[in-house]
């Protein structure tokens, strides 16, 4: 009979006695049936599919969710539940070599089903994701992965058709607030051995700490009470030193990233310039890099306000060499500003749409000649060949506007590009544009274009 693999998990479901003290209090209080999970009742309330694979129901599944979930603590209970021969890997260290041992063991010993745990799923690359797919689809495996990426982006989409995807959300303060307690309570994995005092207000500042991990909670809640002194009381100073530097969620680089700047972007475009304060707040205070913010505040003065009111982009230059003069948090301040002018400035996406329609035609219509009027005539030799000729010179006509005068290739004729809206600035374009556009209209009927 095949040996376990070396990267079994040392301590199955249920086995709450003889634990050692140097574990972490986060790892002793994981929860050791159903009954002890918080949160995710939208998974598993009664009759929903993760609960139904819970009771036995088997097939693949992907944990999609934050830090602290409860991703792992499923797949335990999941291993738990169906009797299965639980193997954990993490793809941060290993490879397809281990899972290759969990297939031999689960090819080796049929009468019991292997789970495979595979935490962190989308650092795995392709090729390694293939690997243990005909396993899965054969039912060597039950394949549980864990990740806090979205797997349509993180994960081929081979394993995807081989697994449900389920959608974990973050725990709320009153979930960590009672896992707290019973961590308190609990005299065998918790701290409930030692007596210890901590108020409802103390736990649910830990908890808010937490930002719906639990757990960064109990791990909060474990530096804590190392800071008690004799009176066994957790004060409201001793929680506030444990929570010194704390910082929201904010991955930098997944989901969390892209959603916020998203929500950002959107506040100022929606000329809210309190939630715009609010997404530029909670990006800063995760740990998001100013000048990240600052380059999308640049993006947003172009793409969303534009020409309605060009100070738009001038000041958002200049909150951007603000900041990196005065650096963080006294240049956060100027970053400030130019999100607040934005959301209440005239939005106009007038030149966006202008710029891709543009390049939408020198895509479809390739390196078409420059018009000979427009060609310098600077060398005998371009004279010679027409290069400038009939090129009528603008400040010459009247209001410095040549009527009727054509500046696109032959091939392409006119197009409209730019259609300023009737707001800000861009009202008063609108206007001039109008006229000499009906301008060029009447000259172009009465001769032809030059």
């Amino acid at each position: 009979m095949a040996r376990p693999p070396k990267v079994l998990s040392e301590l199955p479901p249920g086995a709450e006695a003889a634990q050692p003290a140097w574990r972490p209090l986060a790892d002793r209080m994981r929860p050791t049936s159903l009954s002890e999970v918080a949160g995710q009742g939208h998974l598993l309330a009664s009759g929903q599919p993760l609960l139904r694979l819970l009771k036995g129901e088997l097939h693949s599944a992907i944990l999609w969710g934050p830090p602290g979930s409860g991703k792992t603590t499923l797949a335990r209970l999941l291993a738990a539940t169906v009797g299965a021969h639980f193997v954990a890997l993490s793809a941060v260290l290993a490879g397809v070599k281990e899972v290759r041992e969990a297939v031999a063991y689960a090819q080796a010993n049929p009468e019991q089903p292997t789970l495979l745990f595979l935490d962190e799923v989308h650092r795995f690359n392709k090729a390694q994701q293939d690997a243990f797919l005909p396993y899965v689809e054969d039912g060597t495996l039950i394949f549980v992965g864990a990740t806090t990426e979205n797997p349509a982006f993180a994960l081929n989409n081979a394993l995807l058709s081989r697994a449900r995807v389920y959608v974990l959300k973050s725990l709320a303060d009153s979930d960590l607030v009672a896992i707290l307690a019973a961590a308190l309570a609990d005299p065998v994995r918790g701290l409930g051995a030692r007596p210890l005092l901590a108020g409802h207000a103390e736990l649910l500042d830990l908890a808010r700490g937490a930002d719906g991990d639990a757990r960064r909670a109990l791990n909060l809640l474990e530096v804590a009470a190392g800071l008690v002194t004799d009176d066994a009381t957790l004060t409201p100073a001793i929680v506030a030193t444990v929570l010194t530097g704390s910082y929201r969620r904010f991955d930098r680089q997944g989901d969390v990233f892209y959603e916020q700047i998203s929500a950002l972007h959107k506040s100022v475009r929606g000329s809210d310039p309190d939630a715009a304060l609010y997404w530029l707040a909670r990006m800063l205070d995760g740990g998001c890099d100013p000048a990240y913010v600052a380059r999308r505040i640049v993006r947003m003065a172009s793409e969303d306000i534009g020409n309605a009111d060009p100070r738009a982009l001038t000041l958002a230059l200049e909150a951007w060499q603000a900041w990196e003069r005065l650096g963080t948090p006294e240049g956060e301040l100027a970053l400030a500003q130019a999100v607040v002018f934005m959301a209440c400035a005239a939005k106009s996406n007038a030149t966006y749409l202008a710029w891709q329609a543009a390049q939408a035609d020198v895509q479809a219509h390739g390196t078409l000649p420059v018009p000979a009027p427009l060609r310098p005539a600077s060398t005998g030799l371009a004279r010679s060949l027409g290069h400038g000729a009939g090129y009528r010179y603008a400040h010459d006509e009247p209001d410095a506007f040549a009527a009727g005068a054509s500046y696109f290739p032959a091939e392409l004729g006119q197009r409209t590009y730019y259609e300023p809206v009737p707001r800000g600035l861009e009202q008063r374009i609108a206007d001039k544009l109008a006229d000499f556009r009906a301008r060029n209209q009447s000259a172009r009927q009465t001769k032809p274009p030059v």
